[in-house]
């Protein structure tokens, strides 16, 4: 009995011990399970991050890509383009620059013209000025010599009043004879009455007599002036109405001495 109660016991302790081995193995395989399972969802989790992370640096790879070309051709762009500005603004600057070129010597030939004309007005100024200067020289000499005239003149009328004794009438009746002023009434007269038959003297200083000598010579010249007077003043009486001065004589009466 003994026996079959250990054995029973041992059986019973088999069974347990079985029972907790397979306990054991189902957890474990339990355990193998989920660890197998975690490491498939760890697996698929490390491909998907994998591939997520390849795909997150592909697009990075593609985005640095794409801002590479991007400024690439911004740069393109940009270089075509400032060279193109460079090249417009040579051109303008080089337009800018003819244009002040011509501007300077549309200037420098308008200063030289201004030149020109300044100094032709001033040299037209300086003989305007020489010109009147000389007139006004010639005028003051005029002026001066009219002065000298004039004093000269009164000295002279001076001179001749005081020989004539302050007789005005007689110092004017002499410068009228002196002057030729009878002779000039005389012809102005004969023009005016030409064709008219005026009655005209005649009358000479008796050239036919022959001289008697050398003294009587001028004493006859004087005579024959003073012959000659008379029917002058008659015929100036006669054409003009005038009358001699009455300290040179009276007129004749009639005739006239031929």
């Amino acid at each position: 009995m003994a026996e079959i109660k250990v054995k029973a016991e041992v059986k019973v302790y088999e069974n347990v011990r079985e029972a907790e081995v397979a306990e054991a193995n189902a957890e474990l395989a339990k355990k193998k399970a989920g660890w197998a399972k975690e490491a498939q969802v760890a697996e698929v989790e490390a491909a998907k991050a994998v591939a997520l992370r390849d795909a997150e640096l592909q697009t990075q790879v593609e985005r640095m890509n794409a801002l590479t070309r991007t400024e690439k051709l911004k740069a393109e762009f940009l270089s075509k383009a400032s060279v193109e500005y460079e090249t417009k603004v040579q051109e303008a600057n080089w337009d800018l620059y003819n244009k002040q070129k011509a501007a300077e010597a549309i200037l420098y030939q308008r200063e030289k013209e201004a030149e020109a004309q300044k100094a032709i007005a001033e040299a037209e100024f300086y003989a305007r000025q020489q010109i009147a200067d000389g007139e006004f020289y010639a005028k003051k000499k005029e002026a001066e010599g009219l002065i000298a005239l004039g004093q000269a003149q009164g000295a002279y009328l001076r001179n001749l009043l005081d020989a004539v004794g302050g007789n005005y009438a007689a110092m004017r009746d002499f410068m009228m004879i002196n002057s030729g002023m009878f002779q000039e009434i005389a012809k102005i007269n004969a023009e005016a009455v030409r064709g008219l038959q005026p009655k005209i003297s005649i009358w000479t200083n008796g050239g036919g007599e022959g001289s008697n000598g050398s003294s009587n010579g001028a004493m006859k010249e004087v005579a024959g002036v003073y012959k000659m007077l008379p029917p002058l003043f008659k015929t100036v009486h006669e054409q003009t109405g005038m009358l001699p001065p009455a300290w040179m004589g009276t007129l004749p009466n009639s005739g006239s001495n031929n």
